[in-house]
């Protein structure tokens, strides 16, 4: 049984539920951990200060029912306020620069996408996997993160509006050489079931041959709902954990607070 999730968002970015309402869901599930995860990004962003308070007085609350931590999805285009007190950066890249060199957000809506496809690519969907995964490539260099996040949300509505093959070495090939760079730092990388576990795809981030590819190099794992909601603060964490291990993992990460307050990464097994 999974016990932890490091990747949530509450209605402090774009979650539905509080930080205590996500905080009870988890200790009514059994966690031993949550990790609170807001978003600042360009578009979703917090009162970072205000967001600090809040989850460090939820901690003390419920500390030592569960053990909360403090983190933050950092997008690889933020040019905001300073994240340092956040304990632990989930990095994650949801923008590319559109042709007027406006941010264009990846994961809003199909039509979105598509337009930048057309405007900036001539309608070359491999141009477009190419170009969000050079600016993947750099995302643990840009937000020195802790867990690279969602790491192939490009294909985010590719179930939905197949414009490409996923399999396709046009896809893999850009994809398999940011995966091993970002490897290549020392960076965890996340099995993300958040795209699963509301309907948008079927399948995880990242998908299978990339997975498989992680494990050969090593990378430390874990395994996330990127929920943003308390129903879904477990879902999928079953699956996730039978899909890595069908992909070569015996072990996933967690982080928790040690003796001194100090937030460590330990390995537990895949049961």
């Amino acid at each position: 049984m999974i016990q932890a999730n490091f990747h949530t968002h509450t209605v402090l970015c774009d979650g539905k539920n509080t930080p205590r309402e996500m905080a009870e869901r988890a200790v009514s599930l059994g966690f031993e951990q949550l990790g609170f995860s807001g978003h600042m990004d360009p578009d979703i962003h917090m009162d970072f200060a205000a967001y600090v308070r809040e989850i460090a007085a939820l901690r003390a609350e419920f500390a030592p029912r569960l053990d909360i931590l403090c983190g933050v999805e950092l997008d690889r285009r933020w040019a905001g306020e300073s994240t340092d007190a956040a304990e632990y950066t989930i990095g994650s890249t949801h923008f590319l620069p559109g042709a007027d060199g406006a941010l264009v957000a990846l994961d809003h809506t199909f039509e979105k996408q598509e337009t930048l496809c057309r405007t900036l690519y001539g309608g070359d969907w491999y141009r477009l996997c190419a170009a969000y995964f050079e600016e993947e490539a750099a995302v643990a260099e840009k937000t020195r993160c802790d867990i690279v996040g969602h790491f192939d949300l490009i294909a985010r509505f590719n179930h939905q509006y197949p414009r490409f093959d996923e399999t396709d070495p046009r896809y893999l090939g850009p994809a398999l050489a940011a995966l091993e760079h970002l490897a290549a730092s020392g960076a965890a990388f996340e099995l993300n079931a958040g795209a699963l576990n509301r309907g948008r795809r079927a399948d995880f981030y990242p998908i299978r041959p990339l997975l498989t590819r992680l494990c050969e190099l090593r990378a430390p794992l874990f395994l996330s709902t990127d929920a943003h909601s308390a129903d879904l603060l477990d879902a999928g964490l079953a699956d996730a954990a039978r899909m890595a291990a069908a992909c070569g993992y015996r072990t996933y990460c967690i982080l928790r607070h040690d003796e001194s307050g100090r937030v460590v990464r330990e390995e537990k097994e895949i049961g």
